[in-house]
């Protein structure tokens, strides 16, 4: 990650915004505002600032003339670094991981409180999966792991239909650490 991409994720409305772009796919600063309760200015500053950070484009094929602007995410998952790609701006990659962490506490929390109602039968429908599983695997083996589920995860983007109604959008949290942390 750049340290523009840095900058631009570790504000929380950016995040909320790259969000709502993955729900909706394509929005207009407009409908983005009026999802977040926003202002819109204050929303097309901050499209302006991840378009600027590469993290998302405009999608001048869904425009309804020139003046109007889609705006889509670029694909794919975000990395923040790696021994062999590490990141730009230390103190900014610690913050934005922290802010990530906090948004999955978040997550977890929502799970939990409606996990009760599922497991006893009250809430029929499925909206989460918690699921917690200990491996023992060398680092190079629990590395090819994860290749293989963001393949998977990749594989089930692709193919699902868009126009389907009953698709959802699903907040897929992975954690896992050895025995060392």
């Amino acid at each position: 990650m750049t340290s523009a991409m840095l900058k631009a994720l570790a504000h929380p409305l950016r995040r909320r915004i790259t969000k709502v772009l993955t729900q909706r796919e394509f929005a207009r600063a407009a409908d983005i505002a009026a999802d977040l309760d926003e202002a819109a200015n204050s929303v097309s500053f901050h499209l302006r600032v991840l378009a600027d950070a590469g993290l998302i484009v405009e999608a001048p094929e869904r425009a309804r003339d020139r003046r109007d602007r889609v705006w889509t995410r670029v694909p794919g998952a975000y990395s923040l670094g790696t021994p062999e790609h590490p990141v730009e701006d230390e103190m900014l990659g610690s913050v934005l991981m922290r802010t990530v962490i906090d948004d999955h506490h978040e997550l977890v929390r929502r799970v939990a409180a409606w996990a009760p109602e599922y497991v006893a039968g009250r809430a029929p429908d499925v909206h989460a999966y918690l699921v917690q599983r200990t491996v023992r695997l060398t680092e190079a083996e629990f590395e090819a792991m994860m290749t293989k589920v963001e393949d998977v995860m990749r594989a089930a983007v692709d193919a699902h239909d868009q126009g389907d109604p009953d698709g959802r959008v699903w907040e897929i949290d992975t954690v896992a650490a050895d025995n060392t942390i």
